[in-house]
């Protein structure tokens, strides 16, 4: 009878591997479905490089409003009405003009925004905010 028991029992040569082959690529269509209902938000900032650091960025205008709320283009003091002119002056020499939006963090928001409106307003689209305390301009480039 020992013997007989053995007969019966049939050896296993093989994994089937189809039930995990079909719940991979069920799980697979249900990540590829689902990637497409997640949302990121991303904030896109331009950071300049630094001079020895390769690429240059050509046409970059540097604008700051310090915490007594003068503007300043490029190290020199200018008036809104100046800064729209010389904005709009750089952009029709360079169509990919960039701007650094420097403020003193002590400013009220709405300075702030003005003052971007004013840089996007004369078709700089790609500009990086720098909010800092005790923000100074630069000096004027050559």
């Amino acid at each position: 009878m020992a013997g007989s028991a053995q007969e019966n029992e049939e050896e296993i040569t093989g994994i089937n591997v189809t039930p995990l082959v079909d719940i991979v690529l069920v799980l697979l269509i249900i990540f590829m479905v689902t990637a497409n209902f997640i949302v990121r938000e991303t904030v896109e900032v331009d950071l300049p490089r630094a001079a020895n650091g390769g690429e240059t960025v050509q046409g970059l205008v540097n604008v700051v409003l310090d915490k007594e709320g003068k503007l300043f283009f490029d190290g020199a003091e200018v008036s809104e009405d100046e800064l729209t002119r010389k904005v709009a002056e750089q952009v029709a020499k360079d169509k990919d003009t960039r701007a650094i939006i420097s403020a003193d963090q002590s400013l009220a928001y709405g300075r702030v925004m003005r003052l971007i409106d004013v840089v996007k307003g004369q078709g700089i689209a790609k500009f990086a905010l720098n909010i800092e305390k005790d923000v100074a301009p630069t000096a004027p480039r050559g």
